[in-house]
């Protein structure tokens, strides 16, 4: 899917106490998008036109799924990447609703919903990662990344921009 290394993040899902206390964190928006699979409008996100370097990251658990470097303008009006920051940090669904065929994408750790995955992006990929911006929290270059589980981020871990 990209060539970035497997993660050394602990994917290992949030229990029933910690996903609830994370949920009742979240907007009535985002809620409706991480928890009940939505979509949020086009063109309207926070992040369509967010260009500074860094980590955009699972809003439910903080979980990296994107470096700021892989995002293109995709002119859909969701923002879009070429590829996540690692495999395994995202899950791929098969999805059929409103009479498409579509691959969905959700956090690895979590299961939040981010968005869908297509194959009609750009070089080196050749993917397109269209993502709801509600589903994403952003971390500029040289901040500390979200630790909303309370385990830690890996040592050695490039997670810049």
């Amino acid at each position: 899917m990209n060539d970035h290394a497997a993660s050394s993040f602990d994917l290992a899902p949030p229990n029933g106490e910690q996903r609830d206390a994370l949920a009742a964190e979240l907007s009535g928006d985002e809620r409706r998008v991480l928890l009940e699979h939505g979509t949020e409008a086009p063109f309207c996100g926070v992040f369509l036109t967010e260009k500074r370097p860094g980590v955009y990251t699972c809003r439910l658990c903080g979980l990296p799924l994107f470096r700021g470097g892989a995002k293109f303008e995709s002119g859909t009006g969701w923002p879009s990447f070429t590829a996540p920051v690692a495999e395994g940090h995202l899950e791929y669904i098969r999805d059929t609703s409103y009479g498409m065929v579509r691959t969905e994408i959700v956090c690895a750790r979590c299961g939040a919903h981010q968005g869908h995955v297509f194959p009609d992006g750009p070089p080196p990929t050749g993917e397109r990662y269209c993502i709801n911006s509600v589903s994403l929290a952003f971390t500029p270059e040289g901040e500390p990344l979200p630790d909303k589980l309370g385990r830690g981020a890996p040592e050695g871990q490039p997670w810049s921009g």
